[in-house]
């Protein structure tokens, strides 16, 4: 029954995904700006066998309260258009940066007085309240109950589109772009949509997405129903098995599924009304790098044998200070990213300086972890102990280098596709990571090679210095039992030498 109930809320959750609208733009322009750019919003290829319904559209409203004697522009452009203009924004003579902003779209955007032949660029805004904007000059092409209305064909290949507003006006006489200068104070308002098809149709689901971002909303449904399996089997390990190690590795865990919970609750939420919840994304991207760098920790700790050959770990404030780095860094490129990488630019958070700096960081680390991993291992002769040491190896390599890996190959990625294969390989490497390490630390398993302490263990901390003394061959012991007892190896040429007992 339970089984039914819980098959029967997935498909109700999915199906959510038929009611979305579009990603919403909602807003005001104020005459302290000359320059706002709104978004950037990739539009689909269009489907030779229904293009009606595979379009993209921008559509909305945009109004004033204020009276402006001349409109001022709202410009959507491509890529290649886009870049001359918005760089020039930043002329100090704004009379100046209009006229180099639109110099080589005179010709290139639409205009009736003076380019007859250029394509549908802008619009003169405001538009006149509950009218259609002046531009639009046939009202069956403009979407019900909106102001204008944008429509994107393109049967080669999906592109980004950039939206933005600019306090310049045209001269239609001299054909000449000028600056509106205003000495009394405007507002204008915008109530904008943007998808890929048809806003009229019921049939489009989650193509409301920018193209860039279509289809992770069923990435993140998908990973959040693996944790929703995994994450319950390891609260119940750690409740029968109380260790540090467990428990470490479980607050790693939980740290991110509840990130990932985060991220689909934003993900299900900008679907439905084309906003989201923005904070609850940002706390899920900080959850998220606590989670990577706790699950680092843990790694670090087992390569050097914390728990599995010693409890008394070696180098404390070094581990401890290089996990913290790590974190520090990896937040401080998350805050990087939402702050000083350009949203024009094609590029993705590790295409910066500090993007690489934590690549370079993490691959120095992964050599540590190795370093470490191999001197433990030398150390070590109980072959249970050896055999999870080299499966847990394996497996955290994987881990630690598919990060380096993965920035290399987004390079030759276009930005259309690189924040999908970013999203899924990396969800992938964290949730087949976390599988593989449940399965190791399970609790019938790692009782064979856990140090676990009990009532009437033996003083650990001295079999440490004896096994590490220069005169013992073999440093070794093979099992510790659950009544406490540890059956030491047999040293050549030391026949006083007395086994430890408890």
């Amino acid at each position: 029954m339970r089984k039914k109930y819980a098959f029967l809320t997935i498909f109700l959750f999915i199906q959510c995904v038929e009611i979305y609208q579009c990603t919403h733009l909602k807003g005001t322009f104020s005459s302290s700006d000359f320059f706002k750019f709104l978004i950037k919003f990739g539009v689909q290829k269009t489907a030779g066998h229904s293009p009606d319904t595979s379009q993209g559209y921008i559509f909305g409203n945009i109004t004033s309260k204020s009276h402006l004697f001349v409109p001022i522009t709202f410009v959507v452009l491509r890529r290649s258009h886009f870049i001359d203009y918005y760089k020039n924004r930043v002329i100090f003579d704004k009379d100046e940066a209009c006229n180099r902003m639109f110099s080589k779209l005179n010709k290139r955007a639409y205009d009736p007085q003076c380019s007859h032949d250029g394509k549908d660029y802008l619009r003169r805004i405001p538009c006149p309240t509950g009218e259609l904007c002046e531009d639009e000059d046939d009202q069956w092409h403009v979407v019900n109950n909106h102001q204008f209305t944008y429509v994107f064909k393109d049967f080669k290949e999906p592109a980004f589109w950039y939206v933005s507003m600019v306090a310049c006006y045209h001269n239609t006489t001299t054909c000449e772009w000028h600056h509106y200068d205003s000495h009394s104070p405007y507002e204008i308002n915008y109530d904008i949509w943007l998808v890929n098809g048809s806003p009229n149709s019921s049939a489009f689901s989650t193509y409301q997405f920018s193209f860039d971002r279509q289809s992770t909303l069923e990435m993140y449904i998908l990973f959040w129903l693996c944790y929703l399996v995994l994450v319950p089997l390891q609260c119940h390990a750690v409740k029968i098995q109380k260790h540090p190690v467990t428990r470490l590795f479980t607050a790693s865990l939980v740290l991110d599924f509840v990130a990932l919970s985060l991220n689909v609750i934003h993900t299900l939420k900008f679907a439905m009304n084309g906003e989201g919840y923005e904070k609850i994304q940002m706390i899920g991207d900080i959850c998220d790098i606590l989670s990577r760098t706790s699950f680092m920790l843990l790694l670090l700790l087992l390569a050097k044998g914390w728990a599995v050959t010693r409890l008394e770990l070696t180098w404390k404030p070094l581990v401890f200070a290089i996990w913290l780095c790590y974190g520090i860094v990896h937040i401080l490129l998350y805050v990087w990213n939402l702050t000083e990488v350009d949203i024009i630019e094609d590029v993705d958070e590790y295409q910066t300086w500090p993007g690489w700096m934590i690549i370079v960081f993490r691959s120095l680390i992964m050599c540590w972890f190795l370093y470490e991993l191999r001197t433990t291992m030398l150390y070590e002769h109980n072959t249970q102990k050896l055999n999870f040491l080299l499966h847990f190896g394996a497996s955290s390599l994987v881990w630690f280098i598919y990060l380096p890996i993965l920035a290399l190959i987004a390079l030759h990625v276009s930005a259309l596709w690189r924040f999908k294969l970013l999203l899924g390989i990396t969800y992938s490497a964290d949730c087949f990571a976390y599988c593989v390490m449940a399965h190791l630390l399970w609790p019938t398993r790692s009782e064979q090679y856990f140090l676990l302490k009990g009532p009437s263990s033996v003083d650990l901390e001295e079999l440490d210095e004896f096994n590490e003394a220069p005169h013992i061959v073999n440093n070794s012991y093979t099992s510790l039992s659950s009544a406490g007892s540890i059956d030491v190896a047999h040293y050549e040429d030391q026949p006083k030498s007395k086994p430890a007992h408890a």
